[in-house]
C-alpha cells in the first residue's frame, strides 16, 4: 500500500506539469544552441523517492578567484578631418596641395570623393604613414610641411580642360558655350570669355542633344522627377536636360556619364555661373 500511494502521489504532479508546457510552447523562445526536445520521446516513468540517506560529506570550500587578465585597451584611431563625402574650402586646399606633390593630377573641386581619396592613400603610402584614404592631423601636417599655401590660380584654375576655339554662334550676345570635344563651358559675353569649366555629357544611350538652345528656366535646388537625383543650380535648355552641378562628376571624374544633361564638377563655379545666367540667355552645345 505504501509504494501505491506513493506512485499516485507522483502522477498527478507530471500531468499538471505536462498541461502548463503544452499551454506555453507555442510562444516560448528556445536560447540560442539549445537542443530542440524531440516529438518522438517517450515521457519517462515516474520513479519513486529514493530511500537512501543523505550524503554526510560536507560542501566544498569554495575556490579562490583566479585573477583576471587585464584588459587591452586598442589606441583610439585618428580623428579624421577630411573623408569621402566632405565638402568645403578645405578639401580644395587639400587638392591643390595634392596636385603640387605630385597625387592629384585635377583641378580642385572642393569634393572629397574617390580619387581624391585614392591621391591621399597614395601620399600617405610615400609619406610611410598608414594608407587609409582619409586626412588625419598627421596626414594633413605632413602634406603641409611638403608643399606651399596654393596661390588663387591653383584652388580655382580657369579649366582643367584647354578651351577650343569658339563656334561661331557663341561670338555674340550671352552664350553658355559648350564644346563636346574639349569637355568644356564657357561663359562668354559679346565673344570674350568670362568663366570656364569642364563638362561631361551623356552616355551613348542618353546623349546630351547638339545645336542652339536658351535658358528656358532655372532651379537652384532640383531633384530629377525620373533618376530621383540632386540637381544643384541647374539651367534647363532643352526638355529634361539642363547644366547643373554633379557630386558624382566631382567624385569619379570621366568614369561615368549624365542622362543627358550637362554636368559641372566644381560647385564654386557652378553656383557663380548660376547667378550671372539669364532666362533667355543662349546656349550652344557643338563639337
Amino acid at each position: 500500500m505504501h509504494r501505491t500511494s506513493v506512485i499516485r502521489r507522483v502522477l498527478p504532479s507530471l500531468a499538471a506539469v505536462t498541461a502548463v508546457a503544452l499551454a506555453a510552447g507555442g510562444c516560448t523562445a528556445q536560447a540560442v544552441g539549445a537542443a530542440a526536445p524531440s516529438s518522438s520521446a517517450t515521457p519517462s516513468t515516474p520513479v519513486a523517492p529514493s530511500s537512501a540517506a543523505p550524503s554526510s560529506a560536507s560542501p566544498s570550500a569554495p575556490s579562490s578567484p583566479s585573477p583576471s587578465a587585464s584588459p587591452v585597451t586598442a589606441a583610439p584611431k585618428p580623428k579624421a578631418l577630411m573623408a569621402e563625402g566632405t565638402e568645403n574650402e578645405q578639401v580644395r586646399e587639400l587638392q591643390a596641395r595634392l596636385r603640387q606633390a605630385g597625387h592629384f593630377d585635377r583641378s580642385p573641386t572642393s569634393f572629397y570623393g574617390s580619387m581624391t581619396a585614392k591621391a591621399v592613400s597614395s601620399f600617405q603610402r610615400k609619406a610611410g604613414l598608414p594608407a587609409t584614404g582619409s586626412v588625419d592631423e598627421t596626414t594633413w601636417s605632413r602634406l603641409v610641411a611638403q608643399t606651399r599655401k596654393p596661390t588663387a590660380a591653383e584652388l580655382r584654375p580657369p579649366t582643367t580642360n584647354e578651351l577650343d576655339a569658339p563656334d561661331a554662334r557663341c561670338m555674340t550676345g550671352r552664350v553658355l558655350c559648350i564644346s563636346k570635344e574639349s569637355r568644356t563651358l564657357a561663359w562668354m559675353i559679346d565673344g570674350k570669355v568670362v568663366s570656364a569649366m569642364d563638362v561631361r555629357f551623356g552616355s551613348e544611350n542618353t546623349p546630351t542633344r547638339e545645336g542652339t538652345f536658351s535658358v528656358g528656366w532655372k532651379a537652384k535646388d532640383w531633384e530629377s522627377t525620373i533618376y530621383h537625383t540632386p540637381m544643384p543650380y541647374a539651367m534647363f535648355f532643352s526638355g529634361g536636360q539642363a547644366v547643373h552641378y554633379s557630386s558624382d562628376f566631382a567624385a569619379r571624374g570621366y568614369n561615368g556619364a549624365s542622362h543627358g544633361c550637362v554636368n559641372v564638377r566644381d560647385k564654386g563655379k557652378i553656383a557663380a555661373l548660376f547667378d550671372q545666367v539669364k532666362v533667355g540667355d543662349k546656349v550652344v552645345v557643338h563639337w
